[in-house]
């Protein structure tokens, strides 16, 4: 899913359908993020599904700030924890805590989302 869906609204943008992640899984989307109000900048976001609910973080370990999936949009799931492929960090899929390894105690950056209608909206920052 390497495709960057347009703005819907100047407050939405959609990234994906619900049905594209497995429940329980994960994959990797670009997305167009604003940060601070400058212009935005094309980022790669982690989708993580339960259910019916999606948690969003950006692709990005705060260890080494390299990307943590092995492959794009692949990642290393174990119990409910996200695994860094670089360097083994795991972080809770829940508010990406980092529980072991070298970024012990930081969190990933989460990202504002919204399931409507059976798709993955960003939302924007407020």
């Amino acid at each position: 899913m390497d495709t960057v869906f347009p703005v819907e609204s100047p407050d939405q943008q959609a990234l994906c359908r619900l049905d594209e992640i497995p429940d329980g899984g994960a994959t990797a989307v670009d997305a167009m993020l604003a940060d601070g109000g400058v212009d935005p900048k094309q980022s790669s976001v982690i989708l993580l599904r339960r259910g019916e609910q999606v948690r969003g973080y950006l692709n990005i370990c705060p260890h080494t700030a390299r990307r943590l999936d092995y492959a794009p949009g692949k990642f290393l799931l174990k119990n409910d924890t996200l695994i860094c492929a670089v360097h083994g960090a795991t972080f809770n899929q829940a508010d990406g805590l980092c529980i072991a390894g070298p970024c012990r105690g930081e969190h990933l950056r989460e990202v504002a989302l919204q399931v409507q209608d059976g798709v993955i909206h960003l939302l924007p920052r407020a």
